[in-house]
């Protein structure tokens, strides 16, 4: 591969290893597994690197790999799997991610245990707007309209916001 490719490569994952992470943890059961579908990921990212044709920007077309490859290994184990979160920003859930509060981190524990009701397309969906995409390039990387983006992100959240408050 040129060293133009090469450098592309290590300039992108420089710039969104974390997030890519963020997203494998929703696919996985512990921090082993998440770290081990990032490698999956990367792989994935550094076969396909020459066929890039910028048609979109290069951190959609990452993104999409990485759903796509996390979509695969859920699938693989759907029954087995506990998926789980950590992102800096859950305040439309009413959580603080670094908080001593007992009832914050159950809430943090719920909402992990109700990711995992959701089907794979509305995972997809809410790890993306987790990690602070714009609707727009969610849109580019899932397929679907902005205006649909949109209503299954409020939906999304409603059924999370409900199953929170159900179990607590």
């Amino acid at each position: 591969m040129s060293d133009k490719l090469e450098n592309l490569f290590l300039n992108v994952i420089e710039q969104n290893q974390q997030k890519l992470f963020r997203i494998c943890s929703v696919y996985s059961k512990n921090s082993e597994d998440a770290k081990d579908l990032l490698q999956e990921v990367l792989i994935n990212i550094w076969k396909s690197l020459p066929s890039f044709k910028s048609k979109s920007s290069i951190e959609t077309w990452v993104y999409r790999i990485t759903l796509n490859t996390c979509l695969r290994f859920r699938s693989n184990d759907i029954k087995k799997q506990k998926r789980f979160i950590s992102t800096d920003d859950l305040s439309d859930f009413g959580i603080q991610m670094e908080t001593e509060n007992e009832d914050q981190k159950e809430k943090l524990v719920q909402l992990r245990n109700c990711l995992n009701i959701l089907n794979k397309g509305d995972k997809a969906i809410i790890s993306l707007y987790l990690e602070k995409l714009p609707y727009k390039e969610i849109s580019n990387i899932t397929g679907l309209t902005e205006n649909n983006v949109a209503v299954k992100i409020k939906r999304i959240k409603k059924k999370l916001l409900n199953c929170i408050n159900k179990t607590l």
